[in-house]
């Protein structure tokens, strides 16, 4: 006896078995036996035949085991033939035109379709931008190729020069060490102090300082962590960490901002560049040996951190907000406007918007980096570098000898104002 093969019944009334060869089911779903008349057997059986071309074995040996399955391939085969036939000659036939090719025809009746292919997804390659019918302009861009290019170069050389920049920084400062020491108060300390700083400007120090070493270690962790730290607590242990260091970037940016405004007011008048400074510069600012050139509260070192560390903070600032908030603002583009004007440069001014994302994400790294470099320098000189400086910013008073030999035109002003309050010609002026 034939034992029919069989195969699990689904519920869908129709199903297109295969893309490439499509063969119709028709499942009832009555019994096990693949329905009413047992097609789903027969066309699993003949679509097994038709893979090894055996359509008339196929025929011959249902026609003799089941007549009224054979007339039912047949008839179904003779449906689809004519089907198959008649398309062509209306739907095909009338759709076909010169920008309307037939049967894989190139538009243009040109023969060179390899040719016309690649020149069309070498311009989609590129950025080519379509239009499209809904608010959101950018969906008419099929490839952002920039993306690729963003990408290889954050994964590549962003990567490498930071971690190179900052680990330079380190070593640079520890050779600098080695070879200098530690920079001592040439006459010692005198155990009388001089008030350095405020207590609203030692807040608006520790307050910049606090925030941006917590935005340096959760930015560091977006940019190293996947190749560090994974390795080492597991994918599940890092999203953890990555997901909440992000919500702490973001909201600790704030109170970064806010300081780094407090003290841009606090110290702005002190950082104007003068004569001075030129001396200074001239003379190494002492680091190198030597005696310490004369300096007003800030000399000229301490001037460029200041500038450095304003423009830099507000150049994050601005690409973090960008990035924040995205696709609403276009600071690259018109920077790139500006550059054009004043330098003649060729930089490109209509960017996408998730160019402008792209841009902004890795300015704001590299402005990033360069900051924590200038920030370990400054760590470096004003604890382990320097005997006495750090004092000036945990209690705002620093050895008067230090001052002298650091600052002496600073003392003098203060000394200057002293002498005037107790003389009685003038009103004291406050000790900055």
């Amino acid at each position: 006896m034939h034992k029919q093969r069989t195969r699990p019944l689904t519920h869908e009334p129709f199903e297109w078995v295969s893309a490439l060869g499509p063969t119709l089911r028709f499942n009832r779903s009555v019994g096990s036996d693949g329905g009413l008349f047992g097609i789903d057997n027969i066309f699993y059986d003949l679509r097994a035949r038709l893979d090894r071309g055996a359509i008339g074995e196929t025929l011959m040996i249902t026609g003799a085991r089941h007549p009224l399955r054979a007339i039912t391939i047949a008839f179904t085969l003779l449906t689809m033939a004519m089907l198959l036939a008649a398309a062509p000659s209306q739907s095909f036939a009338q759709a076909a035109g010169p920008d309307k090719p037939l049967a894989g025809a190139v538009p243009g009746n040109t023969t060179d379709g390899a040719s016309a292919d690649a020149e069309l997804w070498r311009q989609i390659r590129q950025g080519a931008q379509g239009t499209v019918a809904g608010q959101n302009k950018t969906g008419g861009l099929l490839i952002q190729s920039e993306g690729h290019y963003w990408q290889e170069t954050r994964n590549g050389p962003l990567l490498t020069y930071s971690a190179w920049a900052i680990l330079g920084v380190i070593m640079l400062l520890a050779l600098f060490f080695a070879i200098r020491g530690r920079i001592r108060i040439d006459s010692g300390l005198s155990g009388k102090t001089i008030k350095r700083f405020t207590d609203m400007e030692r807040i608006g120090h520790w307050l910049l300082a606090s925030s941006f070493i917590v935005l340096t270690l959760t930015g560091l962790n977006l940019l190293f962590g996947r190749s560090l730290l994974i390795p080492l607590m597991g994918k599940e242990a890092f999203a953890a960490m990555a997901v909440t260091g992000k919500f702490i970037h973001n909201y600790v940016a704030f109170a970064f901002i806010a300081s780094l405004v407090l003290v841009a007011v606090l110290w702005i008048a002190h950082n104007i560049p003068s004569r001075h400074d030129l001396v200074w510069l001239a003379h190494g600012g002492g680091l190198f040996g030597g005696s310490h050139p004369k300096a007003p509260k800030f000399n000229a070192g301490q001037k460029i951190l200041f500038w450095i560390i304003i423009l830099c903070g507000v150049s994050i600032a601005l690409s973090g907000w960008a990035l924040l908030n995205p696709f609403e603002t276009a600071m690259i583009s018109d920077t790139f406007w500006i550059f054009n004007s004043v330098f003649g440069t060729n930089l490109p001014t209509d960017l996408a918007p998730i160019q402008e994302q792209q841009y902004q994400s890795l300015w704001h790294v590299i402005m990033a980096v360069i900051m924590i470099m200038i920030v370990i320098a400054h760590i470096y000189i004003g604890t382990v570098g320097m005997e006495g400086a750090v004092s000036a910013m945990t209690s705002g008073d620093v050895d008067i000898n230090w001052a002298k030999e650091h600052h002496s035109l600073w003392v003098e002003d203060v000394e200057a104002s002293e002498k005037e309050l107790a003389s009685g010609d003038g009103k004291l002026q406050p000790a900055e």
